[in-house]
């Protein structure tokens, strides 16, 4: 890949409680199994997989989220329970009702058509989630800590107001920018 492409993906940043819940999971994971490639990122619900862009046009990638995501509204979420992705992923269950899906919906598509980016077949099957635990665990653990994340559970709320762009930098996930969402008021 050439120096000026990088990685880059869209997802929903959850408030620190929230972060503060996953880290402590994530962290307690990695010290009783040593699987930690999941503290490679922050908690986050994604919205679009990670593509390749070019490093020098980051302004315009902004510019087109922000164009998107301007004409969005704000809406709830609510992390309740624990899931698996078979025997390879753990992760928080998410539910944003109507409003997550027909936002990740028509993101998918604006991806496609403005982004000119490729669909993922994840990005077809959205399972909101965020991710605690990846298939770095050793497959003799995963019983046991199924087990522990499922006793101990995962919870919280927030209002989706904003969604960052994060860029892979030193193998390692970051907050490039965070977008809005629209902020009308209604006064009725």
């Amino acid at each position: 890949m050439p120096r000026s492409m990088q990685k880059y993906f869209v997802a929903i940043v959850p408030p620190e409680e929230v972060q503060a819940q996953a880290q402590e999971i994530k962290e307690g994971v990695r010290d009783k199994y040593n699987a930690k490639h999941a503290l490679k990122s922050p908690a986050h619900v994604t919205l679009k997989m990670p593509f390749v862009w070019n490093e020098h046009k980051e302004g315009k990638l902004v510019g087109l989220l922000e164009d998107f995501f301007k004409e969005r509204s704000p809406f709830p979420v609510e992390f309740k329970g624990i899931g698996r992705f078979g025997r390879r992923i753990m992760y928080a269950r998410v539910h944003g009702g109507n409003e997550l899906i027909e936002t990740q919906e028509a993101f998918r598509h604006y991806c496609r058509r403005e982004l000119k980016l490729n669909e993922e077949l994840s990005d077809k099957a959205f399972t909101p989630h965020v991710t605690l635990v990846y298939s770095d665990l050793k497959k003799h653990f995963f019983d046991e800590c199924w087990a522990m994340l499922k006793e101990r559970g995962f919870y919280g709320k927030m209002e989706v107001r904003q969604v960052a762009l994060l860029k892979k930098v030193n193998y390692r996930w970051q907050v490039l920018e965070m977008i809005d969402l629209d902020e009308k008021i209604d006064l009725g």
